[in-house]
């Protein structure tokens, strides 16, 4: 008479093990959440010194604006003494920002431009 052993079990699962079936252990998935970027706005703020025409070109060049829109925006820095330019994530609004300040540098003027969370 030859006496069998019971099968080994899984410590995990406790059921029996084959050994030709590898035991997996499925994990329940998570829906990630994934949260939009923050948003920054940029801004032109005003000076008695830089050139109403330069302010213009420089919201053409580095925010895509057309000449009737950057006016617009030029007058509203000029009037109210700051004007919004675009509203970008937290990257490429710095980037725009030392574009601006960079080329304004260059050409002698004071401008000024930042940016803020929204």
């Amino acid at each position: 008479m030859v006496l069998m052993s019971p099968a080994p079990k899984n410590p995990v699962s406790g059921n029996p093990v084959n050994p030709h079936v590898e035991d997996t252990i499925l994990l329940e998935k998570q829906a990630e959440k994934v949260k939009a970027p923050s948003m920054f706005k940029v801004l032109l703020l005003n000076d008695d010194y830089t050139p109403m025409e330069f302010v213009v070109m420089v919201i053409q060049e580095y925010f895509n604006k057309d000449h009737e829109t950057a006016t617009r925006i030029m007058l509203q820095v000029h009037l109210v003494g700051k004007g919004v330019c675009g509203i970008f994530t937290r990257d490429v609004a710095a980037t725009k920002v030392h574009q601006v300040v960079e080329l304004s540098r260059e050409a002698g003027h004071p401008l000024q431009c930042t940016m803020e969370e929204i």
